[in-house]
């Protein structure tokens, strides 16, 4: 027994002389405050580390030996030190503001800092990634406090949405680089209409609560800010494939020109999506892409962004009721009776099972396509004093077909004489969001 002691004893010194712990610090090269939100990346590895409030950062259980480290900021220079897991001592790295303007003034207006007293969390592209599955954006953010999503497909892919401390998405504002995106109409926010847009986002900050937007409607219960991707010093080209339960499958291509000429960069993505759904029928098939160029000079940023997407979903809109969830018989033929449903129906009820879906119609679809142009300018005058200007358009079309039963034109204040039978195909076009 005392053998067996010793000899985990030693295993357990062996595993920690083999595991050590990289640790420190990135502040600012002049005033030596700490930087938040800075990505740590050891190049060898493909690791990354997040500095939080105290701009501290740290790696557990790393191999021994010599690494190489990049330390990256929005508004700094990226710098590349090499890192020792025999080295005793906190690293304190010291980063440099970058002389050319960054897109940071972009959202600048729209966000808080730690000094407001404002509820918020801050999440950037590091932790973006790894939450990003291909699934709407209200599920990238479900781990955040206080915010519940929905999925009408139960997939994530497809219609989803978000509730902040139990405010709906009328009660939710949302901005893009500070334009607002809520519907003008409904007041709402379809992220349908931009498929995988967590591919293409920099940040997002999430305020609860009463915020600090003044741009668009709705922030009475919270808002939502989300900043496009930065500027990208170095030239990239990324390849995702994807799949998962339920049919899902994603396609994502994106590339980075670098900068050119230490003045302008070049940012795109397409994407692809698809979705058989967890509920019955509850297909998807969504499109979408991400286009921007930028100009930056050493006091002034001019950027175009273009991105959109195009949907097909199946209507999965009115969920499934009580009464077929617990598997009630006579419940179900109660709920069929109020809701008036014809004996097909309550068929399809009865035999569902909880991926119930009360629409049975081949083409019973939304289809819309939804497009966003933004132009971004900016001037810094002096250290305290910025201009910022943008320019935005969104042109949205689409449609959704329904099936109706036992339904007559003179319902809708028509001729009758036209269609005979007791069905009727009525596909209704949509001027407005999805």
């Amino acid at each position: 027994m005392l053998k067996f002691m010793m000899s985990v004893a030693l295993l357990v010194l062996f595993i920690h002389a083999e595991s050590q712990i990289i640790q420190g610090y990135v502040k600012d090269g002049r005033t030596n405050e700490p930087l938040a939100g800075a990505t740590v990346e050891l190049k060898e590895l493909k690791q990354f580390s997040v500095t939080d409030e105290n701009g501290y950062f740290v790696f557990t259980q790393q191999p021994p030996g010599d690494y190489a480290a990049e330390i990256r900021f929005i508004g700094y220079k990226s710098q590349v030190i090499s890192i020792s897991t025999g080295a005793s001592d906190w690293i304190t790295v010291l980063l440099e503001e970058d002389i050319l303007m960054t897109d940071q003034v972009i959202v600048s207006a729209t966000r808080v800092t730690e000094k407001s007293p404002t509820t918020f969390t801050t999440i950037n592209k590091a932790l973006l990634q790894k939450q990003n599955f291909g699934q709407d954006l209200p599920l990238t953010l479900n781990w955040t406090p206080s915010l519940v999503t929905t999925s009408d497909a139960g997939a994530g892919v497809g219609y989803t949405g978000l509730r902040i401390r139990g405010s709906d998405a009328t009660r939710i504002n949302v901005t893009i680089n500070g334009i607002p995106v809520n519907d003008s109409e409904s007041q709402g926010v379809f992220w349908v209409n931009t498929p995988d847009l967590a591919s293409s986002t920099q940040s997002v900050q999430v305020q609860r609560g009463v915020g600090t937007s003044t741009n668009g409607a709705g922030a009475f219960g919270a808002s939502v800010n989300l900043q496009t991707n930065t500027r990208n010093d170095k030239a990239y080209a990324d390849l995702v494939n994807s799949f998962g339960s339920f049919g899902t499958l994603r396609n994502t291509i994106a590339f980075g020109t670098g900068l050119i000429n230490d003045k302008f960069v070049f940012d795109g993505r397409v994407s692809q999506i698809r979705s058989d759904g967890y509920i019955d029928r509850a297909s998807a098939d969504l499109k979408s892409y991400y286009l921007a160029g930028g100009y930056y000079g050493k006091k002034t940023m001019i950027k175009a962004i273009v991105f959109g997407g195009k949907e097909i979903t199946y209507q999965s809109w009115y969920g499934a009721p009580e009464s077929r969830l617990n598997n009630d018989e006579e419940a179900m033929l109660e709920t069929a009776s109020i809701e008036g449903w014809n004996q097909e129906q309550t068929d399809n009820l009865l035999s569902s099972g909880r991926t119930f879906n009360i629409y049975t119609y081949d083409n019973q679809v939304d289809d819309y396509a939804q497009d966003h142009y933004q132009l971004h300018t900016s001037n810094r005058f002096s250290e305290s004093l910025t201009l910022n200007a943008a320019l935005h358009y969104t042109y949205g079309r689409g449609y959704y077909e329904e099936y109706r039963y036992a339904d007559d034109f003179e319902n809708y204040g028509l001729s009758n004489g036209v269609v005979g039978g007791i069905r009727l195909l009525l596909q209704i076009w949509c001027a407005g969001a999805g």
